[in-house]
């Protein structure tokens, strides 16, 4: 639970070391949380990203963002132990005899190219549709990173913008009332703040965390790719799951074997 939910409270801890050490110098929220500020900044970031990456990608920001602190999460250990049970059924019963055993395989990848298998497509052509949809899927989730590196990019630049806007106003009513002028000022501050605070603490770690996710899944799909192609070369359950370890990392290929 930890570690799926680990991105939400580095979160927390961001903005609470931050505002807590803002908080503790004297400063108050009624300043902090400037509503012409906020606006600039989060209005000109989203503007900005719709203008770049159009609004039928953008409009998915909320389940991006909600996938990043919430990744699925995968479970090779599980998958190989499953390929390891359908060569098994394969070696006795024949490969049509595996259908009962898919579930075993857990994600909808490895069961869809264990379907291949099952109506005689050839070893080759199987890669190639396997290597096509994992380009495709890096293609997708090579957007979705880029949007969010895009308004990593676009905040601090919109905090600028605001606080040039707060220096405008400052000038404008230089030799007028005071607490006019440090209103301005104070707004021109906290555009800078809240542009390089969203950068650093929400769009960059975001895009960051789904960078993350597409290792995760591409892994996922590389292990599985080699658990059908050594079923479909008709390999033995020991040299399958043997195949299969050797693409986990060395401190848990110990691990597996004792199931």
């Amino acid at each position: 639970m930890f570690k799926r939910s680990g991105s939400l409270y580095g979160l927390i801890l961001g903005f609470a070391a931050i505002f807590g050490a803002y908080l503790l110098e004297g400063g108050t929220f009624k300043a902090l949380f400037m509503l012409p500020a906020m606006i600039i900044v989060f209005g000109g970031t989203f503007s900005a990203t719709i203008i770049g990456v159009g609004f039928d990608k953008f409009k998915k920001i909320i389940s991006l963002a909600k996938l990043a602190y919430y990744p699925p999460k995968y479970d090779i250990k599980q998958l190989i132990d499953g390929f390891v049970t359908v060569t098994i059924k394969s070696r006795q019963e024949g490969i049509l005899a595996i259908e009962s055993q898919l579930n075993k395989l857990v994600y909808p990848f490895p069961k869809k190219m264990m379907h291949f298998v099952m109506d005689g497509t050839d070893i080759d052509l199987l890669e190639n549709i396997a290597l096509g949809e994992m380009k495709a899927m890096q293609n997708r989730h090579n957007q979705h990173i880029g949007m969010f590196s895009k308004m990593g990019g676009y905040a601090p630049t919109m905090g600028i913008i605001g606080t040039v806007m707060g220096l405008i106003m400052t000038l404008a009513n230089a030799g007028k009332d005071p607490t006019t002028l440090i209103h301005s000022i104070a707004t021109a501050f906290i555009a800078t703040l809240w542009g390089i605070l969203s950068a650093n603490l929400i769009w960059l770690p975001i895009a960051d965390k789904l960078k993350q996710c597409h290792l995760e899944e591409k892994h996922m799909m590389e292990v599985s790719l080699e658990g059908v192609m050594a079923i479909q070369s008709g390999e033995i359950p020991s040299i399958v799951r043997s195949r299969l370890m050797s693409l986990l990392p060395q401190s848990e290929q110990g691990t597996i074997g004792s199931r």
